[in-house]
């Protein structure tokens, strides 16, 4: 929405062939720029099965927030523990998630869905972690955290998004 990423579907909605091409190009990037640390690689897929690099963040990524919870080490642990030449840890996701992002105007709706009994209730099994990020002002169109939602499966997760409204448009 807006140039603003709206979510993250982990574990991507892709073929085994796209997500292996994608590790290599990653990887390869990775290794040419003599990477130490973390670098998130931003990538378009195009209906017709192209890859192409959108953005290089040599730090943690918002689009990788999801980690926090879902694998079994976060993106800011992982790259702690590179740059200061520890074992890097297990990377394995725990369970499926989607990211979103929360702004300026989704932060009072959101507020006060999460905290109503219907919220627990609208997707059984899913786990909504709020992260605000503790900015003066809520902003329309500015980031101001994420949720983080622990499912099944992605598809739960869209249903207890859908359930809160909060990113319906007008919102």
């Amino acid at each position: 929405m807006n140039n603003i990423l709206h979510l993250s579907i982990v574990p991507a909605r892709a073929s085994e062939e796209v997500l292996a091409k994608a590790q290599r190009m990653a990887e390869r990037i990775a290794e040419e720029l003599d990477v130490i640390g973390l670098i998130a690689v931003e990538m378009f897929l195009t209906p017709e099965g192209e890859l192409y690099v959108n953005e290089l963040a040599p730090r943690p990524h918002n689009s990788g927030h999801y980690t926090m919870e879902a694998c079994r080490t976060s993106q800011f642990e992982q790259h702690v523990r590179a740059i200061c030449n520890l074992p890097l840890g297990g990377t394995e996701l725990m369970t499926p998630v989607v990211m979103v992002n929360v702004l300026g105007e989704h932060v009072e709706p959101l507020l006060e869905w999460i905290v109503k009994p219907e919220a627990e209730r609208a997707v059984p099994g899913v786990t909504a972690k709020l992260h605000l990020y503790g900015k003066a002002e809520a902003k329309r169109g500015r980031k101001m955290g994420h949720v983080n939602l622990l499912a099944d499966s992605p598809e739960d997760a869209f249903r207890w998004i859908e359930a809160s409204k909060v990113w319906e448009p007008n919102k």
